[in-house]
């Protein structure tokens, strides 16, 4: 079975721990004894938008756990009351057919099927979008790019396509069109903390290219991951990033050769003593977040890579002092 990406229309970012917990409630959302049959939950004068929401979150964390007959009860439903024709609902079930897909020829027909869509309706814009995430599961990253672009073209200000044209230009390796990506997202959305923080870590990888410009990528770098956590006091990777790009400016270390600029440049743009302090203040919060969330065991399940990554950087620190 295939795993599409599911946030909108592109990836999907609740843990899968927490998607198990969800799915697991299946049973109950839709009846204790779910069938197949069609049912109306609510007459249509009672109606609670929220409980198609829940519906839609539902389907998506049972694709995810593998519980698919739940997952196309689910679609039935939303499908009952928007019609299969429905742009939502269509993209929807292009969520699912590519989950059941067998194979690359299952997603090949897939993919088929979205071409016959658009070429009745090219704004569709759910379809638009599950065929640039088809695209890139089938590891084809150059088709994804330009479907992207035509995407962003007839809809610019859609800030999620510009991230996830981003996060496809950086898999390229073509970190400078992916920062612009990252720039026209935080005009439409300029106090998403987490787009901030990931335009400072691909600022910071175009900082180690060792270039002339690299001290300046380095600057901003530093600067967007402030910005992050600035918006957010408790994101671990706003401070992870800072605690990252501000390493290698500590007394003794302003001359490392990865970043082309003096010491005495770097007292210009970023005082010393200013670096020593965003480093020592995000150090220490990044110990406090990893202490908290290591102790609330739901925490630990929903972010544990993360927590791995920032112990094994702080424990990097600590064997390089």
């Amino acid at each position: 079975m295939g795993h599409p990406s599911l946030e909108g229309q592109y990836s999907h970012s609740s843990s899968l721990v927490d998607n198990v917990r969800f799915s697991q409630q299946a049973p109950i959302i839709l009846g204790a004894k779910a069938t197949s049959a069609k049912i109306n939950l609510l007459p249509a004068q009672q109606e609670d938008p929220s409980h198609y929401v829940l519906l839609e979150q539902l389907f998506l964390s049972c694709l995810q756990t593998g519980d698919d007959k739940s997952a196309l009860h689910c679609l039935e439903l939303l499908s009952d009351r928007f019609g299969p024709s429905n742009e939502r609902t269509s993209g929807l079930y292009g969520i699912y057919e590519e989950a059941v897909a067998k194979g690359q020829i299952g997603l090949e027909k897939c993919l088929q099927k979205y071409d016959s869509i658009l070429s009745e309706n090219p704004v569709n814009l759910p379809i638009l979008k599950r065929r640039v995430a088809i695209l890139r599961s089938m590891s084809k990253p150059v088709e994804a790019i330009s479907s992207l672009v035509e995407i962003l073209k007839a809809v610019p200000t859609d800030a999620e396509a510009w991230c996830e044209l981003a996060d496809l230009y950086v898999a390229q390796g073509m970190t400078h069109q992916a920062i612009f990506c990252l720039e026209e997202s935080l005009l439409i959305a300029a106090n998403a903390w987490n787009i901030h923080a990931r335009l400072g870590e691909v600022l910071y990888i175009c900082a180690r290219s060792g270039d002339e410009t690299s001290g300046q990528y380095l600057v901003r770098s530093i600067r967007c991951f402030c910005r992050s956590i600035e918006l957010c006091d408790d994101y671990l990777r706003g401070f992870y990033g800072l605690v990252m790009a501000t390493s290698p400016l500590l007394d003794g270390k302003q001359g490392d050769t990865k970043f082309k600029i003096s010491a005495a440049q770097w007292e210009k743009t970023i005082p010393a003593a200013t670096i020593s302090k965003l480093h020592i203040f995000a150090k220490r919060r990044l110990e406090h977040i990893i202490e908290l969330r290591s102790s609330d065991h739901q925490l630990w399940e929903s972010c544990q890579g993360e927590i791995i990554a920032a112990k094994e950087l702080l424990d990097c620190l600590q064997d390089t002092t």
